[in-house]
């Protein structure tokens, strides 16, 4: 049986990036991580809030009192990380944010902005989200 994530990863391959449904409208990427422990790659539908020349995305996982684990492999990680958006598959530069950053604030704010539910989701916990902003490439 495929998860919840497999079938967003489906749709969004099967439609150039365009998932719809409670999305509609919404940037969605894929990222692709390597689990720090396991070695195995991963991938994981993210919605991508618009920040200039890059993406802003959230560790929110729906609320849950713990980050998800993508962040994690993501700073073990080292170089670029691999995303899909829309057609396309880029290599970009990303930087994990956290709270207490002095970017924090600006980088959540910008995400919470783009996507509705983010609300809703701190309501859910006492965990304050990490962010990730992942830089796109000039010639993407």
């Amino acid at each position: 049986m495929a998860s919840f994530n497999d079938t967003i990863i489906d749709t969004f391959r099967a439609n150039d990036g365009v998932v719809g449904m409670h999305w509609e409208g919404k940037t969605l990427v894929l990222l692709h991580h390597v689990g720090r422990r396991s070695g195995k790659e991963y991938v994981t539908p993210l919605v991508a809030a618009p920040d200039a020349d890059a993406y802003v995305v959230c560790a929110s996982l729906g609320g849950a009192p713990e980050d998800p684990q993508w962040v994690a492999n993501l700073e073990a990680a080292t170089g670029p990380a691999t995303i899909e958006l829309g057609a396309s598959t880029l290599q970009v530069d990303y930087q994990v944010v956290r709270p207490g950053d002095p970017r924090w604030e600006s980088l959540y704010g910008i995400w919470c902005d783009y996507w509705p539910d983010a609300r809703e989701y701190e309501k859910k916990t006492d965990r304050k989200f990490p962010v990730v902003r992942l830089q796109v490439p000039p010639s993407a």
